[in-house]
């Protein structure tokens, strides 16, 4: 039976864009859209970026313009943190206090940005996920000539990136032994290594924080675990993502590294998941969860479909880009640490390049360094899964 009540909680592209999806495909029932942020739908990635160096606005962030939202014919309930689900009463309990009933309900609610044991009570002590969070790092680095940020993920690198472009002196620490390598393998993050010391950043990879040091409440260091101290007015702690299912421990839905989905995004009977906060099983993959803009887009459509009935296993290929500096690094498929890599076209050691990652003979994964035409012509050896070329000589990734 189709759902005549649907609670989408989560406020963010996933849950948008299952909104959107629900209301394109003939749900003309009550639709409700709940948002621990009182801010409607924005994008995220421009806050490591755009935001973040001051080129854009909060104004620019807007996923769609309000007449777009108004046009959903949605009750929307922003500023309104979700606490608790009652499965068997199909209820969501808000913060508030109230209470939202539903026949369908679609979890969007996405990650929250891991912390450090220690330090984050200082002043000048930053993470990164929302909105208010950029506004607050780019006022202090504005006048912050010392800047450290902890993980070199893609957070971690785009903000350094940042940081270097405002004339901040940048330490990136990492205790893994280049920037990205989990992403990207050894072979490119090695090259994005490369970049950032070309720059002047202070690269500090296969080394750990310990501790911070702090004058009168507010951060003066970072502590390394080889003895070393870093000055720093501003630190940013960029370790990871957590899926932000704490509201979820008690509701019976099966929870693991994020809302466990089958192939449909369906964690149970009614509801399904979708985004950074969904764990769903890939034809190809098998069990993942993908934090990047394009597969919340994509799965929000596919977890909406999933409820009006209309299921079909959600097989993307997995897509990421990062932007550093005056590089675009694009991905297509899923990169690893153990994969042959062969350079397809251009020169790592000279500019723009494109190569191929393969496993057991087939090409799982293409990567791109301000090559956009060829990120795209790529994509197709990945979704092929075509051979690996064995006559070409590849470098162990």
């Amino acid at each position: 039976m189709t759902p005549s009540r649907i609670v989408v909680v989560g406020a963010s592209a996933a849950g948008l864009t299952a909104a959107e999806t629900l209301r394109r495909e003939g749900h003309t029932g009550h639709l409700t859209i709940v948002g621990e942020e009182r801010h409607p739908p924005y994008d995220r990635p421009p806050l490591s970026k755009q935001v973040l160096k001051g080129e854009w606005e909060p104004g620019r962030l807007a996923l769609r313009p309000a007449e777009t939202r108004d046009g959903l014919d949605a009750e929307w309930l922003l500023g309104r943190a979700a606490v608790g689900l009652d499965l068997a009463g199909r209820t969501v309990a808000l913060a508030d206090g109230a209470r939202v009933p539903y026949d369908g309900l679609v979890i969007a609610t996405g990650v929250r940005p891991r912390r450090l044991p220690y330090g984050h009570d200082l002043d000048g002590v930053h993470v990164l996920r929302d909105l208010e969070d950029a506004l607050a790092l780019r006022h202090a680095l504005r006048a912050a000539p010392s800047v450290v940020v902890v993980g070199a993920g893609f957070l971690g690198a785009e903000a350094a990136a940042v940081a270097r472009e405002l004339d901040c002196a940048v330490s990136l620490v990492d205790p893994l032994p280049a920037p990205m390598v989990r992403q990207l393998g050894p072979a490119v993050a090695a090259r994005v290594a490369g970049l950032h010391r070309a720059r002047g950043v202070d690269l500090r990879c296969a080394t750990g924080v310990v501790g911070f040091t702090e004058k009168d409440g507010r951060v003066t260091g970072v502590r390394l675990d080889d003895g070393a101290t870093l000055p720093a007015q501003v630190v940013l702690v960029a370790i990871g993502s957590a899926p932000a299912v704490d509201w979820l421990r008690d509701s019976g839905l099966p929870l693991g590294d994020g809302v466990l989905c089958d192939a449909f995004c369906e964690a149970a009977p009614g509801v399904v998941a979708a985004g950074d906060v969904a764990s769903w099983l890939h034809p190809d993959h098998g069990r993942i969860r993908v934090e990047h803009r394009m597969n919340a887009t994509e799965q929000g459509m596919a977890a909406a479909r999933t409820l009006l009935g209309r299921r079909e296993p959600f097989a993307p290929v997995p897509y990421f880009w990062t932007d550093q500096y005056d590089v675009r690094i694009q991905a297509y498929g899923r990169p690893s640490e153990d994969a042959d890599v062969l350079v397809v076209a251009g020169d790592p050691d000279e500019g723009p390049f494109a190569a191929l990652y393969g496993r057991d003979g087939r090409t799982t994964a293409a990567v791109t360094w301000n090559m956009p035409r060829e990120a795209r012509t790529l994509r197709a050896r990945v979704v092929e899964r075509a051979p690996w070329p064995h006559e070409a000589a590849a470098a162990h990734g």
